[in-house]
């Protein structure tokens, strides 16, 4: 690994903003079993910014919800607590990472692109294979966030990543494996000290660290990793946004993990397209 590099990613994800404390406290009480709606909206509540963040999510077109919701409490009995959460979540790692982005290997507009395209995708891939309603959020924020490791190396490196980019376009390998080969580290190792300085333990955590490491994972998320990284590649692929990668790979395990057949990924670019403009008020919060 290349120390020197290690120790400025390290400075530069110690030196980023913390996760607002209502945010942290949010996450806190939804792992509790026993959290109610009541709860989660007197967390929520104490922060007003936050407050309307999430008011203005779930009356925008990505929701598309016939009647306007005023209140938070009402918001979280409509949606869950767990789908409350994830925007909140979304919201603020968001403004915090966009704050931060600069120009570099990756055009930072197309870098949001391929992320929330790969978001809506995971999201769309989850509701068709059956996954519960409550839990599609998270399919959605998970694939949102898979790629935030990316930013501290196009910060910290960015001539260095230029050149790593255009060296696995070139070779025709992945991103992956041009990061180790020329930087000694790749995005999922920066994604894990984010997810660490974070605390973003759990499916989130596990899509940002191991998207691209499914085969070796022995956690519980696996089945949200894998439709993670299809709908990656799937958005890759169709070359909706860029995030770096010309020549992805899939494992050739996913089609039996996720019980779905190899065309799936092509009809979920065609389904994609018509959903991701509504879901660019995450982007502009």
């Amino acid at each position: 690994m290349n120390e020197d590099l290690k120790r400025k990613i390290e400075n530069y994800i110690q030196k980023m903003p913390s996760l607002p404390t209502s945010v942290v406290k949010v996450l806190e009480v939804c792992n509790n079993p026993r959290t109610s709606p009541a709860d989660l909206n007197y967390v929520i509540s104490l922060d007003p910014v936050l407050t309307g963040r999430v008011l203005n999510l779930i009356n925008s077109a990505y929701y598309s919800l016939t009647q306007q919701v005023t209140t938070l409490v009402r918001a979280i009995i409509m949606l869950g607590l767990n789908t409350v959460k994830n925007l909140a979540l979304s919201t603020a790692v968001l403004e915090n990472l966009m704050s931060k982005s600069s120009a570099g290997g990756i055009n930072m507009e197309d870098f949001w692109r391929h992320s929330l395209g790969v978001g809506v995708a995971s999201k769309i891939l989850a509701k068709n294979r059956g996954i519960n309603s409550k839990w599609l959020e998270e399919y959605f924020t998970a694939g949102l966030l898979h790629d935030i490791g990316k930013i501290p190396l196009n910060t910290v490196t960015p001539e260095s990543y230029a050149i790593t980019i255009r060296a696995a376009s070139a070779k025709q390998i992945p991103l992956i494996k041009a990061e180790d080969m020329l930087l000694g580290m790749n995005h999922c190792i920066c994604g894990e000290q984010i997810v660490k300085a974070w605390k973003l333990q759990g499916p989130i955590g596990d899509a940002i660290i191991y998207h691209h490491a499914g085969a070796g994972y022995s956690g519980p998320n696996r089945d949200l990793l894998y439709n993670v990284a299809l709908a990656n590649y799937a958005v890759q692929q169709s070359k909706i946004g860029f995030a770096g990668d010309s020549c992805p790979e899939i494992d050739p395990e996913t089609w039996d993990i996720l019980k779905v057949k190899p065309g799936i990924a092509q009809s979920l670019v065609n389904m994609v397209t018509g959903e991701i403009e509504k879901a660019q008020v995450f982007l502009k919060l």
